[in-house]
């Protein structure tokens, strides 16, 4: 099984995460921010992956920290548990319609953290939860996973709709990606080497 745990203390946070590729979408996170609990969930269910999360954060101060260091955290156990990238697939596209709003989510498990995040329109909050987090979490993945993530929602009014809808298709994509291919010997590069 795929899969790695990772502690991360801060003066900041204390975060544990235990992360599994190939889970069955088990999901237990206690970060203190209901909405992003709420987002883990939907990603975890949805790509089928098991997920543990416990933060202790300075939320009195605001989301940030948190959210960012919870997305730096699940990178690492990510990029540990993917291991050496023999036999997977490496890309991937999936596309969520939520209601009024459509999100799409392609990524290349290349090594190569890079993030493309083209999402217009959001309020500011969603509840008591900055929408500029998500984006911030978003960094905090790519880079310390490797991989390059495009994050596209064309359209949509509803913002909770709409962030719902990236993780949902952000799950998807990266369960399809690090998916094993009987037909892929070694890495799938030319180069033999992800």
């Amino acid at each position: 099984m795929r899969q790695h745990q990772v502690e991360r203390n801060t003066a900041e946070t204390k975060i544990k995460l235990d992360f599994a590729i190939d889970g069955r979408g088990e999901v237990n996170t206690k970060t203190k921010i209901g909405f992003l609990d709420h987002m883990l969930t939907l990603f975890s269910k949805h790509g089928l992956f098991d997920l543990t999360v416990d933060c202790d954060g300075d939320i009195e101060v605001d989301y940030h920290h948190s959210t960012e260091d919870i997305g730096i955290a699940l990178g690492q156990a990510f990029k540990e548990a993917i291991g050496t990238k023999e036999g997977i697939t490496r890309y991937a596209s999936f596309t969520v319609p939520m209601d009024e709003t459509k999100a799409t989510v392609d990524i290349d498990i290349s090594g190569r953290p890079f993030l493309v995040y083209n999402v217009e329109g959001l309020k500011d909050k969603v509840g008591s939860f900055d929408t500029e987090l998500i984006e911030e979490f978003f960094h905090g993945f790519t880079n310390h996973a490797g991989v390059t993530l495009h994050i596209n929602v064309p359209y949509g009014k509803n913002t909770h709709h709409m962030i719902e809808a990236i993780f949902k298709a952000f799950g998807r994509a990266l369960d399809a990606a690090s998916m094993k291919n009987p037909r892929v010997k070694g890495v799938p590069s030319t180069k033999g080497l992800l």
